[in-house]
């Protein structure tokens, strides 16, 4: 008997031992070792800035470094492709939505599943406005619509590929205005024709315009985002200056895999909001013609879908169809 209850004994203290260890299936603690961030722009880029600006504060906060990777390249298929290929939970995509919601329009076959990105926490918002040079005298968009219905065509556009390109198209359709769209490889190569007024319309990010305007070259007549700038005040949003048609907002966030542990996205959201309660954070995001705005995983999602499918009805009424 004395055997009997050793064994016993022996046998509950093993038992309870297995209790105190965790399983396989137990949820373990996120982030347990260092977090990539691929940037779908590259270095020195505004979106890139926020990024290392939030990668670094975050760090902090999670115990475990944050480095940046630059993909740029495909209208942002590159970046997305590494994120989605990395098939890992401490890898994640920083990215603006407009990088990718307009490519169910572009592409008729996607080289990687949109439900693939998870939107995990909104960071800031991408000032976008209309510049013109300086030289084509035009102070409004009252007057380049003006202007435009008057010379039908005459008036050169650099495009900014996707979702910007789609929704300027739409403002001319609505305008009943027409432009003749000059192709850059690369939109930033637009720069030289804007300031010479040899291009007369660029909607692109103010920072890709910033040293054409400091040197009076450009001048920019209003903003697409559906709230004003605190990086440009005076500058009225579109729908402020009465096309609505021209509204679209730049939001720039965290995206996750769909395999992240439950609360683990929320936990994520919470975080990047401390970060941008620093005082510091706004400053320096304006610096570089972004707008602080941060936001949950709910409250990003949503404005994420609500873009991909106004870009995809907008495509549809223009008569869009995939071309790749």
């Amino acid at each position: 008997m004395p055997k009997l209850n050793v064994i016993v004994a022996a046998a509950a203290m093993a038992a309870l031992a297995a209790l105190t260890l965790p399983t396989t299936t137990q949820a373990q603690p996120w982030p347990q070792r260092p977090v990539r961030f691929i940037v779908g722009l590259g270095p020195g880029s505004a979106q890139d800035i926020a990024a290392r600006l939030f990668g670094d504060q975050l760090s902090k906060r999670w115990g475990q470094p944050v480095v940046i990777e630059n993909k740029p390249g495909a209208d942002g298929i590159v970046a997305i492709n590494a994120f989605v290929g990395a098939h890992d939970l401490h890898t994640l995509l920083f990215a603006a939505s407009g990088t990718f919601t307009a490519h169910p329009t572009q592409y008729a076959k996607l080289p990687y599943d949109p439900s693939d990105l998870v939107p995990l926490a909104r960071v800031s918002s991408t000032i976008i406005a209309v510049s013109v040079p300086t030289a084509l005298n035009v102070n409004s968009l009252d007057e380049l619509v003006a202007l435009a219905r008057r010379e039908p065509g005459k008036l050169n556009l650099a495009p900014t590929p996707g979702t910007t390109e789609i929704t300027f198209d739409n403002f001319m359709k609505a305008a009943n205005i027409t432009m003749t769209k000059i192709p850059y490889s690369d939109v930033t190569k637009a720069l030289a024709d804007l300031s010479e007024n040899r291009v007369q319309v660029m909607v692109s990010g103010i920072a890709i315009v910033k040293a054409q305007i400091e040197t009076g070259k450009v001048k920019l007549l209003a903003i697409t985002n559906l709230k004003r700038a605190a990086a440009v005040p005076d500058l009225p949003t579109a729908t402020e200056a009465g096309y609505p048609a021209l509204a679209l907002d730049g939001l720039i966030g965290l995206f996750g895999p769909k395999s992240l542990p439950p609360g683990t996205a929320e936990r994520i959201a919470a975080d990047v909001q401390a970060v941008a309660a620093d005082p510091a954070m706004g400053p320096r995001l304006a610096a570089t013609r972004q707008q602080l705005d941060p936001g949950g995983t709910a409250e990003f999602a949503a404005a994420v879908e609500a873009q991909r499918q106004s870009i995809a009805a907008t495509a549809k009424a223009l008569g869009i169809q995939p071309v790749r």
